[in-house]
């Protein structure tokens, strides 16, 4: 007797993501998740919960803190990480400024967007992390489409896509000396479409700023930005109360809202359907200053 077993999509992304975290906490002997908060570290974290129950979650969550974040974001970030007991490792640009090690950014696009890479490299030293989970997938720009799942980072942090290792259906080379680390992207084959829907399958709580509210904005090149104390404007950038929410979260100088009424799940992905401007190229001020600013930033170690 024959019964046909059939998973929708998500069920079949989720069980890869699934696979490639259980193969990276067998493989490895120090792993993190690189967690700030956004959505897509929010399903990457759900994942991880979902791969050790009833276990806790075998590694530790680390943020990188460009000290311009969302607080809204921060107040999640600490939140989740409370309710999971998992330990929450905060590596802090501040920090990197104060010691030296990075230089704060002067101009009309100040960002510290670059001084990430300083600060994550130091924090994989200091905590000898030899792998990082992070949430990229391949749809997000056209450098994240050269990248493979377990995409291979030298000793100085740098990624290479000429140098990365073939993976072969679901074979990943694990291999790495001392010094090296591999950054693994369970959700390389999934959509921003994709992680919404799973959000809204597994009702997982995300930061209010996702949805539609009040904020003061002020436009700059096309993309509406939070004003805030770190991002200084000119006379003719007058700010304004608008509805808008945020696809993605990161630093407040560089993140751009959209112009929004979707206060629920399905009016977001509905946005989301309809839209054909990637979510980088709507609400990212720094990659529209150069086709190659995203593979510039990988090839210097943070991405």
């Amino acid at each position: 007797m024959r019964s046909d077993y059939l998973l929708s999509q998500l069920d079949v992304l989720e069980a890869e993501s699934i696979h490639i975290m259980r193969e990276v906490a067998a493989e490895f002997e120090r792993p993190a998740l690189l967690f700030s908060g956004g959505k897509d570290s929010i399903v990457v974290l759900a994942l991880a919960e979902k791969a050790f129950r009833p276990a806790n979650i075998p590694f530790p969550v680390m943020h990188v803190d460009t000290g311009h974040n969302f607080p809204e974001v921060l107040d999640f970030r600490d939140k989740r990480a409370a309710e999971l007991g998992v330990r929450l490792v905060v590596a802090s640009v501040q920090d990197s400024i104060d010691q030296g090690r990075a230089v704060e950014e002067t101009g009309r696009w100040v960002s510290r967007n670059r001084l990430q890479t300083v600060t994550l490299l130091d924090a994989i030293e200091e905590h000898r992390f030899d792998a990082l989970f992070g949430g990229a997938r391949r749809d997000e720009e056209k450098a994240r489409s050269k990248e493979r799942v377990f995409s291979f980072r030298d000793e100085f942090g740098q990624w290479d896509p000429k140098n990365q290792r073939p993976e072969l259906w679901n074979l990943y080379n694990t291999k790495i000396k001392r010094g090296e680390h591999i950054r693994v992207f369970p959700l390389s084959n999934w959509t921003e479409l994709d992680v919404w829907s799973y959000i809204e399958r597994e009702n997982l709580e995300i930061p209010p700023i996702y949805y539609a509210h009040e904020r003061e904005v002020f436009e700059r090149d096309g993309i509406l930005l939070a004003v805030n104390e770190f991002l200084p404007r000119t006379e003719d950038e007058q700010p304004f109360t608008a509805s808008v929410r945020y696809r993605t979260v990161g630093d407040m100088t560089i993140t751009g809202a959209v112009a929004s009424t979707a206060a629920t799940i399905s009016e977001v992905i509905a946005e989301i359907a309809a839209t054909r401007i990637t979510e980088r190229g709507q609400t990212r001020a720094d990659d529209r200053t150069s086709e190659a600013a995203m593979e510039d930033r990988k090839r210097e170690g943070y991405f």
